[in-house]
């Protein structure tokens, strides 16, 4: 696993994907404290284990003695996209879902929800006292639209440029998992909204670490990952990396992937399917499945066919196409 990894008794073992350095060290704000350097180990990573880390710290990666650039595998950042990183330790919280068996994919009825707009506060914690009323309503399933760090307090989602670190402006780590145990405990599963096909502008340094994006292939939103050029296995391990950080430290029951449709992949293995693979395995270790969800506008039975028929095996995939026609049918309008 990639980022700052919280060891227990104040020590982080940092790791990070950066091919085209040099020299890779781990600093920190406090002018009093030297850097500390980082070891090259195989595949273009860096990594060392660091004592007198405890949780909380802030720290930035220095590459080639040159700029100073927060982790792309950042789990939190408490001063936004620009910031320092924080070492978050998962362990501090103390889970109470552990009757939290799951549901089967059939019961879910989804409601949409993005947090920055549902209540008045903006955050997770004011949607806690809510759950009750969507559960009376018929709602199994809590669907977050994204909540990856991106600029300023309030967004869409769709533009994050750190794909582990929480939005702090809507509660950070911590907020997000009292808002998944208390769902849990309402008897809801919890759909986390996630967008591997590009990274926002604003803020999104990927590019001084290595090859994470590629200009062959053209998104409407900017360059798209690069999944199947010179330099992805880093990449794509990862997007696998941050997958399984949602099922791991935040118990999340499922996964909607954004746009599969531009996730230029063609590889002998496609990263789909390794990340069904993946994702099954953690789910069954935890106890509990953790189903992925494609949006898609291919209409590409592939995505949902058994990897023995030569298809990815992902769980379901959204029908846009039922979007597009009630649209036109209540507005009388053609598709946009």
């Amino acid at each position: 696993m990639i980022g700052a990894i919280y060891q227990g008794h104040n020590q982080c073992q940092f790791r990070v994907w950066a091919p085209h350095r040099q020299q890779v060290a781990v600093e920190w704000p406090r002018a009093d404290r030297p850097a500390v350097a980082l070891q090259p180990s195989p595949g273009g990573y860096w990594r060392g284990l660091v004592d007198d880390v405890p949780p909380g710290t802030l720290y930035q990666f220095r590459l080639d003695q040159q700029v100073s650039r927060p982790d792309p595998a950042s789990r939190h950042q408490p001063q936004g996209v620009h910031g320092p990183s924080q070492v978050v330790d998962p362990g501090q919280y103390g889970w109470g879902d552990g009757g939290w068996s799951g549901l089967p994919l059939h019961r879910y009825v989804f409601y949409e929800l993005h947090v920055g707009s549902f209540t008045a506060a903006g955050h997770f914690d004011a949607i806690l006292p809510r759950l009750p009323a969507l559960k009376a309503l018929g709602i199994t399933a809590l669907e977050l639209m994204p909540v990856a760090q991106f600029p300023g307090q309030r967004n869409w989602g769709y533009d994050g440029v750190y794909p582990f670190a929480v939005q702090a402006s809507y509660g950070g780590p911590e907020g997000l998992r009292r808002l998944v145990d208390g769902c849990h405990q309402q008897g809801l599963a919890v759909v986390m909204d996630v967008v591997y096909n590009h990274l926002g502008p604003e803020g999104n340094y990927t590019a001084d670490f290595g090859p994470y994006l590629s200009d062959r292939y053209p998104t409407p939103w900017g360059q798209a990952l690069n999944l199947d050029g010179p330099g992805s296995d880093g990449v794509r391990q990862y997007i696998l990396d941050n997958a399984l950080m949602w099922v791991e430290e935040y118990h999340i029951d499922a996964l909607r992937l954004d746009a599969i449709h531009a996730l230029y992949d063609h590889s002998a293995l496609p990263l789909l399917a390794e990340l069904q693979t993946q994702v099954q395995e953690w789910a069954a270790r935890r106890g509990y499945p953790c189903y992925l969800i494609a949006e898609s506008d291919l209409n590409d039975a592939r995505m949902i066919a058994p990897a023995a028929q030569g298809g990815y095996g992902l769980d379901a995939q959204w029908s846009d196409d039922l979007h597009h026609s009630l649209h036109t049918t209540f507005t009388g309008s053609p598709r946009r």
